[in-house]
């Protein structure tokens, strides 16, 4: 049985594209570029800063990384936490979750502060154990830094700990990390994305969770 749970952020527990969008046009003018469209910007929504850069500009020097960052951040601090929202049923999934007993963490590219402030702001700190954004990491997802700090900070072991996330980014985080992934639908990849990844479910969102943990567990007994 799992001891702990760790999830992505973005499109995973909630969306937050109505800002995303709004920030990386922002830098993108703020550079010179041409806004983007938000379907182009969404292919994005996982990746770091720089990665998004280059995913829509093609540019990969440091100095072009580090204003599109800076840029970037100061439209962020202005309107991600009034533009993201959970999705329906996360809040009931997570304290579900937590009165079973099971430690609960977040691995994102977003920055630390940003994530303990939306948490904040729909009243589920009290639920969560460890928050690991971009910035409390050298290297950021697919390298698996992060949710292996995760696991660390919880005290349990990699085969104690599943890890849920929407992407291709996230299928890569876990299988470096040795972790045991589910993925969920509620992003802009596929199903049949997954099927190159290691995963043990795909599930159509994180609501579905509890079940396939009741499941898991009930099958694990009988064995």
């Amino acid at each position: 049985m799992y001891k702990a749970v760790i999830f992505d952020f973005d499109y995973t527990l909630g969306d937050s594209t109505n800002g995303i969008v709004l920030s990386i046009n922002h830098a993108l003018e703020k550079l010179g570029f041409r806004a983007q469209d938000t379907k182009t910007i969404q292919r994005t929504i996982g990746l770091s800063l720089k990665d998004t850069l280059f995913e829509l500009t093609g540019i990969q020097d440091e100095e072009t990384a580090q204003k599109f960052t800076q840029y970037f951040k100061e439209k962020a601090d202005e309107v991600m936490v009034d533009n993201t929202r959970l999705y329906e049923g996360v809040l009931a999934m997570l304290k579900k979750l937590r009165d079973n007993k099971i430690l609960l963490g977040i691995v994102t590219t977003k920055y630390h502060y940003r994530i303990e402030q939306i948490v904040e702001k729909n009243n589920a700190m009290s639920v969560i154990d460890v928050i690991i954004g971009g910035d409390d990491v050298k290297n950021e997802k697919p390298d698996p830094e992060g949710l292996l700090t995760a696991i660390q900070k919880l005290n349990v072991s990699k085969n104690q700990a599943l890890y849920v996330g929407d992407s291709i980014v996230d299928a890569k985080t876990a299988q470096s990390a040795g972790v045991d992934f589910v993925a969920v639908l509620t992003g802009t990849t596929e199903r049949e994305e997954f099927m190159n990844y290691e995963y043990v479910s795909i599930e159509e969102s994180v609501r579905e969770l509890t079940s396939y943990l009741h499941k898991r567990d009930i099958t694990a007994r009988k064995m």
